[in-house]
């Protein structure tokens, strides 16, 4: 395009804000925007002359805004194409927003070009006019008629009439002239702009400051069936989670490996062959450590940054971040409607783009790990663990560091009560001490925890079996390995000699080195101690009884100090009694009745020792399963670790964005709220990838990385000042579980109910459905297999049914919102279970199902693709048009081109700009004949791009 127009970029207007408004509150984080009108107008052109004597022209106009004080444009934007006539209506318009008002004094600029193609890249000069906002503003019925100059500054080349747009009102043009069925003809209405400094318009939504940020913002205005005009804004965002919670998450894998590290130096002494091993274990936790350690180092030099473009997808130091993590909200607002806000969140599909997808997925690689899992211990002579019995090791060591802190500082205030004769205090410290600590003995009595304390005790040095005793090997020369149990469901040691019901006591396995941990041997057998000594024992009449009395001392410890309790609080209530003076005697001999802390302590503090024991005990034996487990993972166990957590961090990044966003959005809804804290929230994720090639690989892992979410909870704190960093939700926990954190504002926090300000964990269940849609998918559905997409929609299914029951118990349906459609959510359901199970090529109905059903249950939606940025941008800007149509009764007329809008001018092709530097869809002709007709971009907005 001539006049260094080239390449129109979005409007960013870089004027002076407004003045503080005293109506308006900002303030830690929290704007409430001030009612401030809005400069929105529409241009019509007439007699413009064609630049070619037999044809008439292809207009459109660029609007660029100058800055008065530096005296250059400050921004662009361009209306569509209006094709063959002289006299053309735009439906594309121009805003500024609140944020960024136009002063009185601001200028615009408007030339009109005549564009040879769809593509806009090539067109002539016609003419050009220049007026200020105080013009337009002044002008009768706030229209301006003006002349366009030519390139000469002489000739007219037309004129160009500028009307004010007002909600409700439309100019008094023919309607019959705007074409509908001009293929070039871009879109109805469309405002747009774009701000890098300022809060979007957020009426409804006044928490924006903490995590959103760098907002795009396009309006349109699209005629319903009644012949209204509705305004339509789609605001789009980065978000600040991108990069902080994978920030955070990688301190805490660092924190974990470390204590494992640490945990497995304290085992004390092992035999070589276990010790052996431990070296190898901690080698490769030290260099996963290492790895994180430079990443992080890596990520920490990044600042201002706040999302990871699609091109850097596979680059090392960013594996952890989420690709193209955006946030989206249309917002409509209809005349004499209440208005409506529909968000969803867009991020590539959470994989390990930089290990890459040669040997496929999380999902593939996995359950290949676990099925050679087993030769794996044979080769390292371990103990075979099955995934349900690591898991365990690791719910016991999590639950026993929670817990053991937790009963001490209980203990504590059992005694501080009693101190202070406080009869209601002692009672209530007690009730929770005892429910802590038969919580903490629970945990201890499984079966696990004693059949790895023999384990452990077999593993020491000097441990000789019963076979080796009276079959003595040669130079240490291994005779056999350990045998496995066939039965799941027992501990991983009862399918060996002396541990199994089905196994005769007489028979028995030759073992050396320590690696048969198992095998009991009775008193008398020879053996000496060795010269260091820790708490299990390391003399091979080890007692199997011992743990079963250990773990019961506890509870023993808690009995004695719950009936001293007793006594206490009786005595005090009889004191007023006449005593027999015997019994006086004798209760005066024990101790000093009026002391009662004196005579609680020693109590406690035994208490606490039997606690502290015990968990040393259990954490030992935890720790060696955990060890064998590593044993038996090197080094493939590793390389899944660190790709599992490589697409978890994008994951929870992602959910994270979605969960504040829409808290932010529900915090004045009492129904959202309650079924927030009853319940929790469904967090439904779209996949448009293929199951063909790479994107097999991708899924698999995307599929780990969903269903790994259900190990998050989220709890809402109150923030401890209203400075925006202490608005910034944080992670704590380890592997097996995390919290995120999301402290809100002390005059918003005080507006929730109380079951949430206590800090009640909230729940989010995940589902994933997914439907490939381009040419690779027809290869796939056509000549390869679709398995995996059929098996990941119809388990999805099962868990968005089982939640549907579980918030039908406990919530009233009118905690959910209303929708103009009346279709019932078990129906919508019935409907999806039936799609799920139909053999249909690219059934895009699952999809619009499922996305029904989230939003009908206040769900957190969901889509992605490999980039989120070409098959994401179809489907979301289908959806929004879908929504216009069915809930705001768009017109059939314009839904095609509303949709035609949306992805030529829209925030879409916004985002493509910003990951890829240029405003072309990356599909080619031949991919798009695949795909179903409704995701495919109109013409002149795809092409062959590097994506």
């Amino acid at each position: 395009m001539e006049d260094g127009t080239q390449q129109l970029g979005h409007c960013v207007v870089d004027m002076k804000e407004l003045s503080a408004n005293p109506e308006g509150l900002t303030a830690a984080g929290v704007m409430l925007t001030p009612k401030l009108p809005k400069v929105e107008f529409s241009l019509t052109c007439k007699d413009l002359v064609s630049s070619g004597r037999d044809r008439k022209p292809n207009a459109l106009v660029q609007v660029a805004v100058v800055d008065p004080h530096k005296q250059h444009l400050v921004t662009q934007t361009c209306t569509e194409i209006v094709e063959a006539n002289k006299d053309p209506l735009f439906l594309t318009g121009v805003t500024f927003p609140s944020e960024y008002p136009a002063s009185p004094e601001t200028l615009v600029k408007l030339t009109v070009y005549d564009a040879k193609d769809k593509s806009q890249e090539s067109s002539n000069f016609l003419g050009s006019a220049t007026f200020s906002v105080s013009d337009l503003l002044r002008a009768k019925d706030e229209r301006l008629t003006l002349s366009l100059r030519s390139s000469d500054g002489v000739c007219t080349a037309g004129t160009v009439v500028v009307s004010r747009l007002k909600m409700g009102e439309m100019e008094e043009v023919d309607v019959d002239h705007i074409t509908t069925d001009i293929q070039s003809q871009k879109c109805p209405m469309v405002c747009e702009s774009a701000s890098h400094h300022a809060t979007i318009d957020r009426e409804n939504n006044p928490l924006t400051g903490p995590v959103f940020k760098n907002p795009v913002c396009k309006v349109y205005r699209f005629q319903t069936v009644d012949s209204k005009w509705m305004l339509v804004r789609e605001q789009m965002e980065e978000c600040t989670l991108s990069f902080s919670i994978p920030k955070q998450l990688l301190s805490l894998y660092i924190q974990e490996d470390m204590r494992r590290l640490q945990d497995l130096r304290e085992l004390g002494e092992l035999s070589p062959h276990w010790d052996n091993l431990r070296k190898e274990v901690m080698t490769r936790y030290g260099g996963i450590v290492s790895s994180y350690q430079e990443t992080l180092a890596e990520l920490d030099k990044i600042t201002g940054r706040s999302f990871k473009p699609s091109c850097c997808k596979a680059q090392k130091s960013l594996e952890f971040i989420p690709i193209n993590l955006h946030t989206q909200r249309m917002r409509v607002t209809c005349p004499r409607k209440t208005d409506a806000s529909y968000d969803i969140i867009t991020v590539g599909a959470p994989a390990a783009h930089f290990q890459g997808f040669k040997c496929g997925g999380l999902q593939r690689l996995l359950s290949r790990y676990e099925a050679d899992k087993k030769s794996f211990s044979t080769a390292y002579q371990c103990i075979y663990y099955s995934p349900q019995h690591t898991a365990k090791a690791q719910e016991v060591l999590s639950t026993m560091s929670l817990l053991q802190p937790h009963i001490s500082s209980l203990a504590d205030q059992l005694l501080k009560a009693s101190q202070e004769h406080s009869s209601s205090g002692l009672r209530d410290s007690l009730k929770n001490l005892s429910d802590k600590t038969e919580q903490f003995v629970h945990t201890l009595k499984d079966e696990l925890v004693k059949s790895a304390l023999l384990a452990l005790h077999a593993a020491r040095p000097g441990y000789v079996s019963k076979n080796q005793k009276q079959t003595p090997l040669q130079g240490g020369q291994h005779q056999g390995h350990i045998q496995q149990s066939s039965d799941q469901n027992q501990s991983p040691v009862q399918g060996l000699p002396g541990h199994s019901p089905a196994t005769p006591a007489t028979e028995s396995t030759v073992v050396c080195n320590n690696v048969e941990p198992l095998q009991t041997t009775t008193a008398g057998e020879g053996g000496t101690l060795p010269a260091k000594q820790d708490s299990i024992p390391h003399h091979k009449e080890y007692d199997e009884e011992e743990w079963d009395r250990e773990w019961a001392n506890v509870a023993k410890c808690l009995n004695c100090v719950i009936a001293m309790v007793d006594k206490l609080l009786d005595e005090d209530n009889n004191k007023q009694e006449p005593v027999p003076e015997q019994h006086l005697a004798d209760v005066i001999t024990s101790h000093n009745p009026g002391d009662w802390r004196e005579q609680l302590r020693p109590l406690v503090t035994r208490l606490k020792e039997c606690v502290a024991e015990v968990v040393e005990k259990a954490k030992k034996a935890m720790s060696f399963v955990l060890l064998q487990e590593a044993a038996c993972s090197i080094p493939q166990g590793f390389l899944l670790q660190q790709r599992r957590d490589v697409v978890f961090s994008q994951a929870l990044a992602a959910l994270a964005c979605g969960f504040v966003m829409r808290l932010y959005a529900g915090m004045q809804d009492k129904g959202f709220l309650r079924q927030l804290h009853l319940v929790g929230l469904v967090a439904q994720f779209e996949s448009l990838l293929s199951t063909y090639s790479e994107e097999i690989g991708m899924l698999e892992d995307m599929e780990v990385g969903i269903s790994d979410l259900q190990r998050v909870t989220f709890q809402i704190t109150e923030a401890k000042t209203d400075d925006l960093s202490d608005l910034q939700p944080s992670v704590c926990g380890r592997r097996d579980h995390f919290t995120v954190e999301v402290p809100l504002p002390r005059l918003v926090f005080q507006t929730l109910p109380e079951e949430i300000k206590e800090g009640k964990p909230l729940r989010v269940f995940p589902v994933l459905f997914n439907v490939g849609i381009n040419e690779q998918q027809t290869i796939a559905e056509r000549f390869g297999d679709i398995s995996l997409q059929e098996r990941i929609n119809q388990k999805n299914f099962e868990m968005l049914e089982a939640y549907y029951k579980s918030l039908s118990e406990k919530v009233p349906l009118e905690c959910l919102p209303c929708f103009q459609t009346q279709t019932d959510i078990k129906e919508l359901l019935e409907t999806l279970g039936q799609n799920v199970v139909t053999k249909k090529r690219k059934n895009v109905e699952i999809l619009w199902i499922a996305g029904t059903i989230c939003r009908r249950l206040n769900g957190i939606r969901f889509t992605s693709c490999k980039s989120a940025k070409d098959r994401t941008s179809m489907s979301v800007t289908l959806e929004q048009c879908a929504l216009l149509r069915d809930e705001h009764q768009l017109s059939k007329d314009f839904f095609i081109r509303a949709l035609d809008c949306m992805r030529r001018e829209g925030c879409r092709i916004e985002n493509v700009q910003k990951n890829i530097r240029c405003r072309k869809y990356a599909f080619n002709m031949l991919q798009l004949m695949a795909f179903p007709k409704c995701y495919r971009p109109p013409e002149g907005t795809y092409g062959k791009v590097d994506s």
